[in-house]
């Protein structure tokens, strides 16, 4: 039997257990605080973890200048002789002015400069990359900030971005494991702004769109307001290739009804 081992467990690789149990795989995840059936990461037992894996994906973003994985575990993973696989993320691409990009652009030259090394460092390795733009699903999605009173539609002077459902992201890993080492973009085919995306949601929800306003009246962290300084649109065409993706969910008005039945 398969034994998938999931190097920080949350949200996504959380859908991803679920599935591949339905499978019958095996599963193991990790975490920065134990709970049932989850290992904390520092625990001693990660080591044996990793040796009786048959799959391996790390979903741990850097901490500071590192790779909190790499950084523990870098030698032993890299001679586990098993499939690995990282998620990293479409903001090592830095700001395209909207622009479309694809795999083949350079990384490191926008705010996430050890994210991108970290992508870089998994490469060398032989792990399959999938980069990853913003991730919504069930109980993650904008639709719960328009239930709670906390959604902004913010003008970012023409910002867009693109975005995937979680179910998407789950099905783009089980594929790479069956391709060879490699980088993907994973993201659906509608990249927009996200006041658009807030407007929608709040249709759905039968609820007043918030005002449009500008994003330096936002309420907005400074990771966030980092994020609406890079726009880019990321081209999927490679997934869709060489993994054989039919996105169950091409844009962000499939995704958010779906969303809206699962929490019905």
């Amino acid at each position: 039997m398969p034994h998938l081992l999931i190097l920080g467990q949350g949200y996504t690789g959380s859908r991803l257990r679920a599935a591949l149990e339905r499978q019958g795989w095996t599963v193991t995840g990790t975490a920065r605080t134990a709970r049932p059936g989850i290992v904390a990461a520092d625990d001693p037992g990660v080591v044996g973890a990793i040796a009786n894996a048959s799959h391996i994906v790390s979903s741990v973003p850097p901490e500071g200048d590192h790779d909190p994985v790499l950084l523990r575990h870098g030698a032993a993973l890299a001679a586990s002789g098993v499939p690995l696989l990282y998620l990293s993320s479409t903001g090592v691409y830095g700001d395209t002015g909207g622009a479309w990009v694809d795999e083949t652009a350079p990384v490191g030259h926008g705010r996430r400069s050890a994210r991108s090394a970290a992508d870089l460092t998994w490469q060398g390795m032989g792990a399959r990359v999938l980069r990853l733009p913003g991730i919504y699903g069930p109980g993650r999605s904008a639709l719960e900030r328009v239930r709670a009173g906390t959604a902004q539609r913010i003008d970012a002077g023409g910002q867009v971005f693109s975005r995937v459902h979680v179910d998407d992201v789950v099905a783009a890993v089980i594929a790479a494991f069956g391709a060879g080492p490699g980088v993907w973009n994973i993201g659906d085919d509608l990249p927009a702004p996200g006041h658009e995306v807030t407007a929608f949601a709040c249709r759905l929800a039968g609820a007043a769109p918030p005002p449009l306003i500008p994003v330096a009246e936002a309420r907005l962290s400074p990771p966030a307001r980092g994020f609406y300084a890079e726009s880019r649109r990321v081209a999927n065409g490679k997934m869709k290739r060489d993994l054989g993706i039919r996105l169950r969910y091409p844009d962000y008005r499939s995704g958010l009804r779906a969303c809206l039945e699962d929490t019905a």
